[in-house]
């Protein structure tokens, strides 16, 4: 049968277009009965994000595992842009603020302005405010209430009243600092009750974008007895950002930011995990993994004994309520402030390191303002803290002298009271000793004596042999210290201008002049006699543990710093005159029966206003295990220090015995 050409031309087309539609029949049936679900799932996808888990922080302990700052679990509220409304932010913010109102809660606010009207800066806060003022971008001479509308502005806060702006705007302007996106959730208030969870899940209708996590909280147990070692932890400010980020830091991280804290904050941080956020083209999240485990920073043993911290803070307490209570004016009634050390002489380790007055941490955000006072409880006397040491140099130069040839334990010289060398210039001894020999120079601390040994060794050999015992020298410590001065025709022009003379050289061999050094130091030169010129460098951080206490990551050596270039004899010798100190000299009241021998020597550098009062000491004399320094800002008399160093004696033998059970600590007294 013959079909017309145009026929066969017609039949293949519609062959092909059969074809085809069969073809995006069977695509389209695969592709919404087969691979439906999936392409579902790539129309709704819109983006995938990155958010930080955070590590929990290592612990910091005492030497016997006793806690400092710890971790505690606890529930945080945070906000979390990926489900907070912009358009509603502010609204959910202020109705979150009432609920934890109603709970008694406190939320994190940072904003250096008060909280009620008539808004003005809050006293104490200049750098923060500085700070605010830069990042607004408003004048230096800014109020307050300008700093105020400009926020107003600034978030959109115009339909609230002044007293609801200044709450939203503490806390858009903490979320804004904290580098709050939808990478970066925003710590909203810390270590909630249960009772205010269970609320805020209540309330999650209306309170979206709000969620309650389960977190680590640091806690400082210790109080007041160690701020100023252990340190605390702070939010990331702007300047601080440019270097952290670079280590993987958030700007809504903490960061350690004084002591311990900061000093082992790479140790004590631990490694952040990585959660994986998918969300569809609406920008709602739909999926959430955590990819990468955080892992916990590594703990911090220290080498401070907690229990001997406290005592020695309260024995100083009681020594200055005493003064205050008892001392004439001008002869330590107005004492307020000082500082203790004690050290192990065969170790180095740092077994007390206490100023007074403290603080507490865990008030500290809230006590800030009146902390700022004079008597500066933030300061860090023990190791920042330069005191001239008076008398208490004079071991030292005892030392040199012997060493030298100049004088042997018999040689004596005639006090006389006044020291004639000069016709200009005649510096005066306390008494008139007559003819004395080192061994009671030291006891009754004679001027006179230590004016002629100075002048016969000059300034040059003198500072040779305290900076072998550490004088003015770093002591190795981890944590900031200041190095002090020993006085030298050098300091003198640095801190006067004017030329150095003979009587300089006689006012700094008795501790004087231009001599300035730390309650540490002091500390280690006393351990450094104790050990007969064997100068341990100080530590303060025992070992390094992993979070579960399962590796030991780093653990102190003992090392020596340091060896004084004198012989045994010189030693004995300055050790047999330090001993008198205390069992017939001006230390006795508290030593002169003492159950072991202890070595000391008390001092009264004159300063602008009332004389300080140092001491020194270590024990048992013959077989030295620990050196104390005492401290007391206008104390008078050296030997006011000396019941505060007893206090820490009685509690180191006392702990000593309990733990070795030998006698009990009554027997021992006895």
């Amino acid at each position: 049968m013959h079909v017309p050409r145009k026929g066969l031309r017609t039949v293949a087309l519609c062959s092909a277009v059969l074809v085809v539609l069969t073809l995006y029949i069977l695509q389209l049936m695969r592709m919404q009965i087969v691979d439906g679900e999936w392409y579902k799932q790539l129309v709704n996808r819109g983006d995938t994000r990155e958010q930080t888990v955070d590590a929990a922080r290592g612990e910091i302990l005492d030497r016997y595992g006793r806690p400092l700052a710890i971790n505690a679990t606890g529930y945080n509220i945070v906000l979390d842009k990926a489900f907070l409304p912009a358009e509603k932010q502010n609204r959910i913010i202020l109705d979150l603020c009432r609920l934890l109102e109603q709970s008694q809660e406190e939320w994190i606010d940072n904003l250096p302005i008060t909280e009620e009207a008539p808004f003005r800066f809050v006293e104490g806060y200049e750098d923060q405010v500085e700070r605010l003022k830069k990042n607004i971008g408003v004048q230096p001479s800014a109020t307050a209430s300008d700093v105020l509308y400009w926020m107003t502005e600034r978030y959109g806060l115009q339909e609230f009243t002044p007293q609801e702006q200044r709450i939203i705007a503490g806390i858009r302007y903490e979320m804004e600092q904290r580098g709050f996106n939808i990478e970066v959730r925003y710590t909203f208030a810390e270590n909630i009750s249960i009772a205010t969870v269970s609320k805020v899940k209540e309330h999650s209708y209306v309170l979206e974008g709000v969620d309650v996590r389960e977190s680590t909280t640091r806690q400082y147990v210790s109080g007041s007895v160690a701020p100023h070692i252990i340190g605390y932890t702070g939010p990331i400010y702007q300047e601080e950002y440019g270097a952290l980020r670079e280590k993987g830091y958030a700007l809504n991280d903490t960061v350690g930011k004084a002591g311990i804290e900061l000093q082992f904050e790479d140790t004590l941080r631990g490694k952040p995990g990585k959660r994986k956020i998918t969300m569809n083209a609406e920008g709602d999240v739909i999926d959430a993994v955590t990819e990468v485990e955080p892992v916990p920073g590594n703990s911090i043993v220290l080498t401070l004994d907690s229990a001997m911290q406290e005592v020695a803070l309260s024995a100083m307490e009681r020594q200055i309520a005493y003064l205050n209570a008892t001392a004439k004016e001008g002869e330590g009634k107005e004492a307020d402030a000082g500082a203790v050390v004690a050290i192990d002489c065969k170790t180095g380790e740092l077994l007390v390191c206490a100023t007074y007055p403290s603080y507490d941490m865990l008030s500290f955000r809230t006590d800030y303002p009146s902390l700022l006072t004079e008597t500066q409880p933030l300061f860090n006397r023990a190791l920042q803290g330069t005191y001239a040491a008076g008398s208490c140099f004079k071991p030292g130069v005892a030392v040199a002298g012997l060493a030298e040839g100049i004088i042997d334990r018999d040689t004596t010289i005639n006090c006389v009271h006044t020291y004639t060398r000069w016709q200009g210039y005649q510096p005066t001894c306390m008494g008139y000793h007559g003819n004395i020999n080192v061994l009671d120079a030291l006891r009754v601390s004679c001027n006179y004596f230590f004016y002629e040994l100075g002048f016969l060794l000059d300034i040059g050999r003198i500072n040779q042999y305290a900076s072998q015992f550490g004088l003015g020298q770093p002591t190795g410590i981890e944590l900031p210290e200041s190095v002090g001065a020993l006085s030298s025709p050098e300091t003198k022009a640095q801190v006067t201008g004017e030329e150095w003379y003979p009587g300089d050289v006689v006012q700094s061999a008795i501790g004087q002049s231009y001599n300035r050094f730390t309650p540490l130091q002091l500390a280690n030169y006393a351990a450094t006699i104790a050990n007969r010129g064997k100068r341990m460098q100080v530590h303060i951080v025992k070992s390094i543990e992993s979070y579960n206490f399962d590796e030991t990551v780093y653990e102190a050596v003992p090392t020596v710093a340091g060896v004084v270039d004198a012989p045994a004899e010189a030693f004995e010798t300055v050790v047999e005159g330090m001993v008198r100190v205390t069992r017939s000299g001006s230390a006795s009241r508290d030593f002169g029966s003492y159950f072991v021998d202890v070595a000391a020597k008390t001092g009264t550098p004159q300063t602008h206003e009332f004389p300080n009062s140092v001491f020194i000491a270590f024990a048992p004399a013959q077989d030295p295990e620990l050196a104390v320094a005492v401290i007391i800002e206008e104390g008078w008399q050296g030997y006011t220090g000396a019941p505060v160093a007893k206090e820490i004696f009685d509690q180191y033998f006392y702990s000593k015995n309990q733990q070795s059970a030998v006698l009990p600590y009554n027997e021992l007294l006895s």
